[in-house]
């Protein structure tokens, strides 16, 4: 544990973040498998609906520096073509 007092709020700020970034990241895992499981279920409606909530969170973690924005692309191409693959 550090000794410097700006090293021990910074110590604290580095936790606080922590926890935000891995609560953003799972959420963003949930999002990406809800849209597979709606197209392995061939459910049209609920997989356009899982693909846009997934966007957004790709987007907002591209934004944020959570996730690399090549990454984001990529998963979104991914996601769209198995979203347009249920016709």
């Amino acid at each position: 544990m550090a000794n410097i007092k700006s090293q021990k709020k910074r110590a604290l700020t580095n936790a606080k973040a922590n926890l935000k970034n891995t609560s953003e990241r799972s959420r963003l895992k949930t999002a990406i498998k809800k849209v597979n499981a709606a197209v392995a279920a061939a459910d049209k409606d609920a997989a356009v609906k899982a693909f846009n909530e997934a966007n957004a969170l790709l987007d907002k973690a591209a934004t944020s520096h959570l996730k690399h924005k090549n990454y984001v692309a990529r998963q979104k191409a991914r996601l769209a073509k198995a979203v347009s693959t249920l016709g």
